[in-house]
């Protein structure tokens, strides 16, 4: 992950955002280009690292049952070792949060939001953690999680 100084801040990143950075999708090309205008580490949470380390995990599962789905044993540890050494270099940042608050933020923001545009437990999570930890941009490919957070605030990009 390479840094430069186009968007000049912190920025939370959900699990979209990171399947994109580490394995090729359609739109790899555009995370890694919102990464390398940071000049910040770009900013995760324990549960965003756990969700993205559950879903790789997972699609070793449905690969082994099923060698169309999903992807192999090899292609989920690079993925895995490729976040270890983001985290050990410091390029990407596990924020420490009080979970208790971000349970509060995301309670209010549910009550708010979710009955009328249904979002998902984990999207309201991660959109209050960045909140709690006073980030102002949130990175995701998830249009109805983008949508919360620019409800409550944030910019969401791309």
């Amino acid at each position: 992950m390479r840094k430069g100084a186009d968007l000049g801040m912190k920025a939370f990143a959900d699990t979209s955002l990171l399947c994109a950075l580490y394995r090729r999708q359609d739109n790899s090309d555009e995370a890694d280009a919102l990464v390398t205008r940071l000049d910040e580490p770009l900013c995760i949470s324990s549960l965003v690292a756990f969700e993205f380390r559950q879903s790789i995990r997972l699609q070793v599962f449905r690969f082994s049952k099923d060698r169309k789905q999903g992807f192999s044993r090899s292609e989920a540890e690079r993925m895995l070792g490729k976040l270890e050494l983001n985290l050990t270099s410091g390029a990407v940042e596990i924020l420490a949060v009080d979970w208790g608050d971000v349970h509060s933020l995301a309670e209010r923001f549910s009550a708010r939001h979710t009955m009328g545009k249904g979002h998902r437990t984990l999207d309201v999570l991660h959109v209050a953690t960045a909140l709690h930890a006073g980030l102002k941009s949130f990175l995701t490919f998830d249009e109805n999680q983008a949508a919360l957070a620019r409800a409550e605030g944030l910019t969401a990009k791309p």
